[in-house]
């Protein structure tokens, strides 16, 4: 069912995926808003605004399959108007033209844990932007029309990737000579993804049987380890020694309530005041689990930077 794929969103992970697609000679188009600059030759582009439903279908109609890999400003309000809308429209998209869906998710939905993180686990309501990833999945687990299968992955890191926590501020800062600077506490044992790992996920959903559809499934990551050595490798590989900058839990605080980033990421405090671990097992007895080693990825991430 990989004849004719759809990636709507283009952003690291979309174009990880498109890479992949495209070097198998996979017919794969692209659908936006905006054409993504430095698209590939023979890479079809559609215009799409995924909260314009007609825009949508249009965009969608004669896709075998699509990949959902899109994000909206970060903002818990944001989400619970745009999440929704944006789901229907996809899912009555696929509907109306027979496509598969794989839709790159996150792990929002499982609010605060202490144990690895489980597909089975409830889904929960607590904070803005975890109601609205467990509303839209109820949606898609809800709608019997179309098959959907949801990758679910933590913070990604890679090359090119800039808005995460490893990204502008962290081994991007390292890369350019700059000190990292870390919201969170980086000593707890935290769980990243590597993009391009996450581009071969996505490839592998695309390739699978309709029996790995209709449920979701954890990204596999490299051993885990904490924030502080994921960036000290960084800094090692960079040819420096790690300079970095925590900014206390008083002064995000103080700046909670006038600035409206520290807001949002403050309310996903959960994932970094804690072990923060994905358990992949599921993945890794049905597909694969030879996924990039942390230090191979964090130089690749380095020289991307750097160049």
């Amino acid at each position: 069912m990989t004849k004719d794929i759809l990636i709507v969103g283009c952003g690291p992970v979309g174009r990880a995926t498109l890479a992949l697609l495209q070097a198998r000679g996979t017919p794969v188009r692209v659908a936006q808003r905006s054409r993504p600059a430095n698209l590939p030759e023979g890479v079809g582009f559609t215009q799409c605004d995924v909260l314009d439903a007609a825009a949508v279908r249009a965009a969608v109609d004669g896709a075998a399959q699509i990949v959902v890999a899109i994000g909206f400003d970060y903002s818990g309000k944001a989400w619970a108007r745009m999440w929704p809308v944006a789901m229907r429209n996809l899912l009555d998209a696929c509907a109306a033209a027979g496509a598969r869906m794989v839709f790159l998710d996150n792990l929002y939905m499982y609010g605060p844990q202490h144990a690895p993180l489980l597909e089975t686990m409830a889904l929960s309501n607590q904070g803005r932007k975890p109601a609205a990833r467990a509303q839209i999945t109820r949606m898609w687990q809800a709608d019997r029309r179309v098959k959907v299968a949801a990758l679910r992955a933590p913070d990604f890191y890679g090359p090119g990737v800039r808005l995460s926590h490893l990204g502008d501020t962290g081994l991007a800062a390292i890369a350019r000579g700059k000190a990292a600077i870390f919201l969170f506490s980086p000593d707890q044992p935290h769980d990243y993804a590597y993009v391009p790992d996450i581009g071969r996920a996505v490839v592998t959903l695309l390739d699978a049987d309709d029996d790995a559809f209709g449920q979701a499934w954890h990204m596999p990551c490299a051993p885990t380890l904490s924030s502080r050595a994921i960036l000290a490798i960084g800094a090692r590989h960079a040819g420096a020694k790690l300079r970095l900058t925590v900014i206390p839990a008083w002064l995000l605080a103080l700046l909670a309530p006038i600035v409206s980033f520290v807001s949002e990421m403050r309310e996903m405090h959960f994932q970094w005041d804690r072990s923060y671990k994905v358990d992949a097992s599921k993945w890794s007895q049905r597909f694969w689990s030879d996924v990039t080693p942390l230090e191979d990825g964090v130089a690749a991430t380095i020289r991307s930077f750097a160049e």
